[in-house]
């Protein structure tokens, strides 16, 4: 089996729940990222941005919208690890305006990506995977996208064998 990175970006805190915003102790994309990473004996990172977003949901997702408008890429509190010795990376994010948060993007940029396999798994609240495997495509051509991987949020602890058994298909 190839070496793997399971590398996620999740929001705890106030969370679109079907149809309802709820307050989540853990975001949806963190509970799916760390059965994987467990169940592969992978290594985990969490993108996790230097400037907290705000706790509220809707005035969240106005910052996301901006960062993404802009082709923002924030800072993180720890900047990516190399990926030496990694074959593929297991990406895992919410779904934010319809693609993954600017913060992944900032990640990616930072890594060599050459020659390595980025899976995408997307959490979401009824928009798949949007344009995400598109524009990751598209912006990391030196990379090969594995076929990605959409989970309803609310769906997302009852979806932990279905996330591993997705991962290790690709994880070989």
């Amino acid at each position: 089996m190839g070496k793997a990175l399971v590398a996620y970006f999740s929001r705890a805190g106030q969370n679109y729940v079907s149809g309802s915003i709820v307050d989540l102790p853990r975001g949806n994309t963190e509970v799916l990222a760390e059965a994987i990473a467990s169940a592969l004996g992978a290594d985990a990172f969490r993108i996790e941005p230097a400037e907290a977003y705000p706790a509220d949901y809707y005035a969240c997702t106005d910052v996301a919208k901006r960062e993404l408008a802009a082709g923002a890429r924030p800072a993180l509190v720890v900047p990516a690890p190399s990926l030496d010795g990694y074959d593929t990376v297991i990406l895992c994010y919410p779904n934010w305006w319809g693609t993954c948060p600017m913060a992944v993007r900032t990640f990616l940029d930072a890594c060599d990506l050459a020659g390595r396999t980025i899976a995408p798994l997307c959490t979401n609240e009824g928009s798949g995977m949007g344009s995400s495997e598109r524009d990751l495509g598209a912006a990391y051509p030196e990379a090969t996208l594995a076929a990605g991987l959409a989970i309803a949020g609310h769906d997302a602890a009852a979806s932990t064998e279905r996330a591993v058994a997705w991962a290790r298909a690709i994880v070989k």
